[in-house]
């Protein structure tokens, strides 16, 4: 894609992952000029989300999107946890949240496709400037906007672009962050996970197996999320193992076999290894840079709500600088996106991939049984199954974040 010339604009935006790029959608909808700078050539087709939860598919409706994602995804009216190979497991039906959402099931599409999706639509934005190839090594801000220097890749090429705002959904490295100088509190979890991708359809020979599954296996556990054509495998290896061990073809071999085990050798699409973080910052603003996304909050990806909360970061950062540039709302709007967005972080999107971390690594049989015992419980007792999905699936964080004034 061709750089546009550069201009000063009222928000730039470091980053281009989806969270970035919905962003630069929303404020295009309101009339704000928008730069993105991202340093990779395009958008990136590599193993990473594709989960997304009903309010995330309620709010893409409100700016056009929900319905063009929908259809390239996959709908999942249920998901489970099970123990393997006897097949007892809890499904949980999310049917139960039909008066709820407009949505009452899981989308499973890869993350790459709303950015592509976004691309197409952004591309025709008059207001839009799609920068790839451009990345952020400085960042400077004074009363009356902020200035973030980017670098071309390939020519060293360098230049200032003076903004209203600047916005860091640069990911996990965020440069932005790193400028800014906020700290990342939380740990890295000793274990690495390898997520593979194959054609086998698991579904035709494990028995009443959801489209998207967490499971228990001898020793240790593992999970099945199916997408449109394949399905996303994610091995859990054991800590006494190097990763480069692992990732070897006959240590992966022997990681599916075990899930399905077949007289021939499994096709591997894809594979890539990746380390779990439980990661914030302490404040999502400083002046008049704001973060958002992966730049902001890292979690466990168990539950598949680390995206999701990256786009509903990107909804109510849009609304403040909406408020800001269009309303006459002063600096202190950036607080009260930092009041909404941060506790939700905190307390429910990394609290509760935490615990279903610690669940899924639960390796005593009585103490599986026993979990498994409640949960299904649970998913017997259509008030309590309502109860349990409203937070589950992020209605719940977003209502209470709502609430605050």
């Amino acid at each position: 894609m061709n750089a546009q010339p550069v201009h000063d604009c009222e928000v730039a935006i470091a980053g281009g992952g989806p969270v970035a790029l919905t962003l630069a959608w929303l404020l295009a909808q309101q009339g704000i000029s928008v730069q993105v700078l991202e340093q990779a050539a395009g958008v990136s087709e590599d193993l990473r989300a594709s989960t997304f939860h009903p309010p995330t598919l309620d709010m893409l409706d409100q700016v056009g999107l929900g319905g063009a994602l929908v259809a390239r995804g996959l709908i999942c009216p249920d998901w489970q946890i099970r123990l393997h190979p006897s097949g007892d497991r809890a499904v949980f039906d999310l049917s139960v949240l039909a008066n709820e959402t407009a949505h009452p099931y899981r989308l499973q599409c890869e993350q790459w496709k709303l950015s592509q999706l976004l691309v197409e639509r952004l591309t025709r934005e008059g207001n839009v400037a799609l920068r790839f190839g451009w990345k952020g090594v400085a960042l400077a801000q004074d009363d009356l906007g902020a200035t973030l220097s980017v670098e071309q890749d390939g020519t060293g090429a360098r230049e200032d672009i003076r903004a209203r705002f600047v916005i860091g959904a640069d990911g996990a490295r965020s440069m932005v962050r790193a400028a800014l100088g906020l700290e990342f509190d939380g740990q890295t979890y000793p274990e690495t996970t390898l997520l593979v991708t194959t054609t086998f359809p698991f579904e035709e020979h494990l028995e009443g197996l959801s489209n998207v599954s967490y499971c228990w296996k001898d020793g240790g556990n593992f999970s099945l999320l199916k997408v449109p054509g394949r399905w996303r495998v994610s091995i859990y290896p054991r800590e006494d193992v190097s990763i480069e061990d692992q990732m070897t073809d006959e240590a992966i071999e022997e990681s599916l076999q075990v899930v399905v085990p077949r007289g021939e050798p499994y096709e591997v699409m894809e594979k890539r290894p990746y380390r779990v973080h439980q990661r914030i910052v302490p404040s999502y603003r400083v002046g008049r840079v704001a973060l958002a996304g992966d730049a902001a909050h890292l979690n466990n990806p168990s539950g598949g709500m680390g995206l999701n909360g990256g786009i509903h970061d990107a909804f109510e950062l849009s609304a403040a600088l909406g408020d800001m540039l269009r309303r006459g709302a002063g600096l202190s709007r950036l607080d009260l996106y930092d009041r909404r967005r941060r506790p939700v972080a905190r307390e429910q999107i990394l609290a509760q991939a935490d615990r279903n971390r610690a669940r899924m690594r639960e390796r005593d049989p009585a103490k599986r049984r026993e979990i498994l015992a409640g949960l299904q419980a649970i998913a017997a007792d259509r008030e309590k199954l309502h109860a349990h999905l409203l937070r589950s699936s992020m209605i719940e964080g977003l209502r209470l974040a709502a609430k605050v004034a």
